[in-house]
């Protein structure tokens, strides 16, 4: 089994920055690739940035200049830097994972954008 803890998340204000973690454990033995999604109220869960297991990062056109994935293979964790925020990036955000060919997610965190 494998857990995916996320933290980081909280009220910022407009232009201003966060970074988010996420920590995997349990039974890992490979970590095909990792990512973050995001799902504002009424809204559905899209993917905001991921990164594979040879560290190629995607982003959504939404968020590309301003946030960075990155990984510590070491730790089997991830981080998402964002900067820049805006109101619009409100949302709670979803740790993700394909581990050993099953998927994975977090319990979110929450990312509020506001003056």
């Amino acid at each position: 089994q494998v857990q995916l803890v996320e933290s980081g998340g909280g009220l910022v204000q407009p232009g201003g920055s966060l970074r988010l973690s996420c920590a995997a454990s349990g039974s890992i033995f490979s970590i095909n690739v990792m990512g973050w999604y995001r799902q504002a109220p009424g809204e559905q869960r899209e993917l905001v940035a991921s990164i594979t297991n040879a560290l190629m990062a995607n982003y959504a056109d939404s968020v590309k200049g301003r946030f960075t994935v990155s990984r510590d293979g070491g730790k089997n964790t991830i981080y998402l830097q964002m900067n820049s925020l805006k109101p619009e990036d409100t949302a709670v955000y979803y740790c993700h994972g394909i581990i050993g060919g099953s998927e994975y997610w977090g319990q979110g965190t929450q990312v509020t954008v506001s003056s």
